[in-house]
């Protein structure tokens, strides 16, 4: 018996130094690791000894024996994974990173943002100095996307946040909650109170597809959507048009994936969930019964993942449809298929499209269709969206790339709501420099550079706003961790100012500007009184969804 890792696998490695005989892949040193899927178990290495299980964040490994309908199929993905990569495992000890040591005194570090890399910096930062770390938040809550961004019945990957709150427990972090950098307290004020600041304020802004209408009522980023049912206070008073048969979702990333899960499912499944319960009561009333998901280019290079389309084959009451003209492929996508070195998942990937093609569709059903080798070219309405016009594509080879390009055949459908769903883009900081060209604060291994070249000294960053919005949660761990290496080096060598001001000091100057301010008793107060909420309907959670109801809660 092996154990086989799942689709909730959040890539954060924490089981990879946890296996005693290092069947896990890829590691955090393998170049695949930054586009992993997610990691395998070899079955024929396994020793079933379970160490993967305890240290995995999300409860993403399981028995062969105990795997259920829904995930048996991962059996197989796992050890397809080491058919076309066989193990080679190389014993070599583990080496320790760098503490700071304990007479160069205290590394005092401000993060800004509360989202995972936030939480994977200052966990790896408690890790490794004597250190005394303050987190900043404009929202009341910390985890960001962890608590705004995972759909609701993804509820395993949310698992995520009770290991930071294990981690945080300590008074060596201290939470500001509800303050806003900018506002509440300057960069350069946050710089005279630490040796480093750490901005992790990940990428908050949507790419736009820049055709006609779609700024028109019932035309929204899939951002907000998300953002709005997950109880997000920024988006509760949003108001999506539901009253027609058909959404278009732009975009066929694990986003849209989402979306288009959360538009089909059954409202009395969601409702068990930590979904807001505006947002539960207006999915009960929607008509919608078809989620048409639009790739630009064709079934290979569509930007879901595999396990997340193939998790679609469980939901219930609900047909995945794909047309199996448009998985004809061109000359250079059948050839990558053919390859006997051609990646598993990306196989598998094609396989699960035509399994779907294949199966009729069951009357009564809701259906999530995808759409190939489509692009939108302009969204039209009598004051608000009502039909999305497209054009298809072909696929053709850019300078060693697989690109769309625009046919001439273009093609209507009708749609009351359209979601934007084409990714993220980073906003600039309040005097730190900032690529525009690729939306990101430029940065050498998450050592912010000035507009010359130089490193700024003692500002750093992590996640999206450091290397642009890719990956998933878990990745997130080993980007801290490079951050962390540099600002710990750069506290050894003497290279960071020390701090003109104390903790103590901080914290009466941040009660005097924001009353408001939430901190660990107060974030502590809303998490506990969420959850007792939940208690009553069988939930996780019920979400305060304003910022009014947010403080009320906090204190008490």
């Amino acid at each position: 018996m092996a154990y086989v890792i799942t689709q909730r696998c959040c890539n954060d490695a924490s089981c990879v130094p946890e296996c005693p005989v290092d069947c896990i892949r890829p590691t955090p040193e393998s170049p695949e690791f930054a586009t992993a899927e997610q990691l395998y178990i070899d079955p024929d290495t396994c020793i079933d000894c379970g160490a993967c299980v305890d240290a995995c964040p999300v409860e993403a490994i399981f028995s062969e024996d105990d795997l259920t309908a829904s995930l048996a199929r991962f059996r197989d993905v796992n050890a397809a994974y080491f058919e076309r990569h066989p193990l080679e495992s190389n014993f070599e000890p583990l080496v320790a990173p760098t503490r700071a040591p304990k007479e160069l005194g205290t590394l005092r570090v401000a993060i800004v943002g509360a989202g995972p890399a936030a939480c994977y910096a200052a966990e790896e930062l408690l890790r490794r100095a004597d250190v005394e770390v303050e987190l900043f938040d404009r929202l009341p809550t910390p985890y960001g996307l962890v608590r705004a961004g995972v759909a609701p019945d993804h509820a395993g990957t949310k698992l995520v946040s009770n290991m930071f709150e294990t981690a945080f427990r300590r008074d060596t972090l201290q939470y500001y909650l509800n303050v806003e950098i900018g506002k509440h307290i300057s960069h350069d004020e946050l710089m005279a109170h630490h040796h480093a600041v750490v901005y992790a304020v990940g990428a908050s802004t949507d790419r736009h597809l820049g055709v006609p209408g779609e700024e028109l009522p019932g035309s929204h980023s899939a951002t907000e959507f998300v953002a709005w049912y997950n109880g997000h206070p920024d988006f509760a008073d949003r108001e999506f048009d539901l009253s027609g048969e058909r959404a278009v979702i732009v975009g066929n990333g694990n986003v849209a994936l989402d979306v288009a899960r959360v538009l089909t499912m059954n409202p009395d499944d969601l409702a068990k969930t930590d979904a807001a319960d505006y947002a539960i009561d207006a999915l009960r009333r929607s008509n919608i019964q078809e989620v048409v998901v639009m790739g630009r280019r064709g079934p290979l290079q569509a930007a879901y993942s595999t396990p997340e389309f193939m998790a679609l084959t469980h939901l219930k009451g609900v047909d995945v449809v794909v047309d199996p003209d448009d998985l004809q492929l061109d000359p250079e996508s059948q050839a990558l298929l053919d390859d006997p070195e051609v990646e598993p998942h990306l196989k598998l990937k094609y396989t699960l499209a035509q399994e779907y093609a294949a199966k009729s569709p069951t009357p009564g059903n809701k259906r999530i269709v995808f759409r190939y080798l489509v692009s939108p070219t302009a969204i039209t309405g009598d004051g608000k969206a009502e039909t999305v016009e497209y054009v298809h594509n072909e696929l053709v080879s850019e300078n060693g790339r697989t690109v769309a390009r625009a046919s001439d055949r273009t093609d209507a459908m009708d749609a009351s709501l359209v979601l934007r769903s084409i990714g993220y883009r980073g906003e600039p900081v309040a005097d730190l420099p900032f690529d525009e060209g690729n939306g990101v604060i430029p940065n050498e291994k998450g050592r912010v550079l000035t507009s010359a070249g130089d490193p700024l000294r003692g500002v750093y960053v992590s996640g999206w706003i450091k290397r642009g919005p890719r990956g998933v949660i878990g990745s997130n761990r080993v980007d801290s961790q490079e951050t962390v290496d540099q600002l710990i080096d750069d506290f050894i060598q003497g290279k960071l100012a020390a701090p003109q001001a104390d903790r103590a000091a901080l914290k009466t100057l941040l009660t005097e500007r924001q009353p408001d301010l939430v901190d660990r008793e107060g974030w502590k107060a809303i998490d506990a009184a969420e959850k007792t909420a939940g208690k009553v309907g069988g939930r996780p959670r019920v979400k305060f969804t304003s910022l009014e109801n947010l403080l009320k809660a906090a204190k008490g």
